[in-house]
């Protein structure tokens, strides 16, 4: 079922019909109005620091960075990095960062653009933000980006702006409902690390959920 049809029979159960225009700019001056709530020091960082935050965070939480100035290198990083595994398949979302890139040059790549599917190996999108108090990611589904590509290939691979860095979790949700003008998509997904779980006999195991490893190639985007 999807979220128009539960709101719709939230709606009929109320007794109500769809919010007017009104309605939804007084509900919009609401929450615009609103307070954040107490926010940790530790995010509370000029950009350049919340850049290194996010690094060491992101580390920590056993995932691999490969720094990058430019959004060009990406296809000759993401070469390097799969032949090194002997990979030569990368299902990658169609987002336009992704595919106005010179895929030609990496020849070695077999790039498909499609929905994820269980068996493959490694995939590439972009993401929406990172936020610094954790190293984690925020990509949201949308038609050229399923969620599919975040959660079951073995291997994530994510582009990330550093301008796209915010600090704590409340900047980065902020940043979303601007860009999206109020209209939230129908799944933000946050990204901590490659999946792992202890709760089988308290035994670590890596991509219990997801994929095994993540890779960020963060993108500095000096010149």
């Amino acid at each position: 079922m999807s979220r128009a049809e539960i709101f719709s029979n939230i709606r009929r159960g109320l007794g109500r019909g769809e919010a007017s225009a009104e309605q939804k700019a007084a509900v919009k001056a609401r929450l615009d109005q609103h307070k954040a709530n107490l926010i940790p020091m530790r995010a509370q960082l000029p950009h350049h620091e919340q850049v290194a935050l996010f690094k060491e965070m992101a580390l920590e939480a056993a995932a691999e960075i490969i720094e990058l100035t430019d959004i060009h290198e990406v296809p000759a990083a993401c070469e390097a990095w799969l032949a090194n595994r002997e990979i030569n398949e990368l299902i990658a979302a169609s987002d336009s960062q992704i595919t106005a890139l010179d895929w030609q040059s990496t020849p070695r790549i077999q790039l498909n653009h499609r929905v994820g599917k269980v068996g493959d190996i490694a995939s590439l999108t972009t993401s929406f933000a990172g936020i610094a108090e954790t190293g984690t990611l925020m990509l949201y589904s949308r038609q050229e980006s399923p969620t599919t590509l975040n959660f079951l290939p073995d291997v994530h691979m994510v582009i990330l702006h550093e301008k796209d860095i915010v600090g704590p979790y409340e900047d980065a949700w902020q940043k979303l409902r601007s860009s999206t003008a109020g209209t939230m998509p129908r799944t933000v997904n946050m990204i901590t690390g490659p999946s792992r779980s202890a709760d089988i006999e308290q035994r670590l195991q890596m991509g219990a959920h997801g994929p095994k490893e993540l890779v960020i190639l963060l993108i500095s985007d000096s010149q």
